[in-house]
């Protein structure tokens, strides 16, 4: 049976769903769980986002959206301090690590031997399983050359815990875009940089 809810309940159970989840909730989902009994429009909850979103945005936490939906997530001006809560350091990446994913994220999808020609360097398998292990990327198909090496993207994953919502929010890099476009047709056509 189809319930009503008023505007306050409404509000309250959105933001006590999407505190309360581990992963970021989507409308759909939203719909789909806490809302099932509810006769609540898509408009209605967007509404409802918008004023919890300017509830918070003077707090020192804030409601963001990501690519599979809201989150709260903590001030990134507070992050240093905050830092002081977890004495143990988080996971450090290399550099290694971190420009493979840079250069997947930027330039998707990838080969790692075209990973390896722009970096100028070998991919070590380690650096792909940790990026894989992380969900942050994923085989999305195989190029057809010989051998049909996977292609490599980044992942929904990978832009929630990045907090964006899609590819374009990544900032530019004019110098990065220069350097890829010039190596990556060299790497298709001969296998070799030149």
């Amino acid at each position: 049976m189809i319930q009503k809810i008023n505007d306050i309940q409404l509000l309250q159970l959105i933001e006590a769903a999407i505190f309360a989840s581990e992963q970021p909730l989507s409308i759909a989902e939203l719909q789909a769980t806490v809302l099932q009994r509810f006769s609540v429009s898509n408009g209605r909850i967007d509404v409802t986002i918008r004023q919890l979103q300017q509830d918070y945005s003077a707090r020192g936490i804030q409601l963001q959206q990501t690519a599979s939906g809201y989150r709260f997530q903590t001030r990134p001006e507070l992050s240093d301090d905050l830092a002081q809560l977890w004495p143990e350091r988080t996971a450090r990446y290399s550099r290694a690590v971190l420009e493979t994913l840079a250069l997947i994220a930027y330039k998707q999808p990838l080969t790692r031997g075209e990973i390896e020609a722009v970096r100028g360097v070998a991919v070590g398998s380690q650096i792909m399983r940790s990026l894989l292990d992380r969900g942050w990327i994923k085989v999305v198909g195989h190029k057809e050359v010989p051998g049909r090496p996977g292609l490599y993207a980044t992942t929904a994953l990978f832009l929630d815990y990045f907090g964006l919502k899609s590819l374009s929010d990544l900032p530019s890099l004019p110098e990065f875009t220069e350097l890829t476009a010039d190596l990556l047709p060299t790497v298709e056509m001969t296998g070799e940089l030149h």
